[in-house]
């Protein structure tokens, strides 16, 4: 048993003794009661299960859960897809992915939320052009699957985001 404390969705949790062998995905649903995390595939090929992870210095990426330990974590911060609504309010990427109909049965859809979120913060650190955004989407997106087949609706919907904010996440024209 190993001493687990974590900061999800920016509330502290823990220290909560958990096994070595315990994964992130079965400790978020189990432990806390948050089954937005879904489980897939179980060999991190699908990215279903996929949370972010914020660095110290402001940057975040997505990591797996399925075969991910919940010990791996100890001390760092995350979030969930629990974690996009703000005071009730759905963020605008959840709301385009209704838009969009970016879904068909949603088990997938937090792992691409999640990996759209850390694009979304990425561009708004460090735009990109007009031109590559399409790229930049499918770049970001590539590796998650989607067993209803709902690809291109996710990528219109974070590309919508991006362009209804464009002066925030694409360079400005020269």
């Amino acid at each position: 048993m190993t001493k687990l404390s974590i900061t999800i969705n920016g509330q502290p949790h823990g220290p909560t003794d958990v096994r070595d062998d315990l994964s992130m995905n079965d400790f978020l649903r189990e432990y806390l009661g948050m089954t937005g995390t879904k489980f897939g595939c179980g060999a991190a090929q699908c990215l279903s299960c996929a949370i972010i992870v914020d660095n110290p210095d402001g940057t975040s990426y997505t990591s797996p859960t399925c075969v991910t330990s919940a010990v791996s974590f100890d001390g760092k911060a995350i979030r969930t897809v629990e974690g996009h609504v703000k005071n009730g309010e759905l963020s605008a990427l959840q709301k385009a992915f209704i838009a969009h109909f970016a879904f068909q049965c949603g088990y997938c859809t937090a792992g691409f939320l999640n990996e759209g979120q850390v694009l979304l913060e990425r561009l708004a650190r460090t735009p990109v052009n007009r031109a590559e955004l399409e790229q930049t989407v499918a770049d970001a997106l590539d590796g998650h699957l989607c067993r209803c087949t709902g690809y291109v609706k996710y990528h219109e919907a974070v590309r919508d985001v991006i362009l209804a904010d464009s002066k925030r996440y694409l360079v400005a024209n020269q």
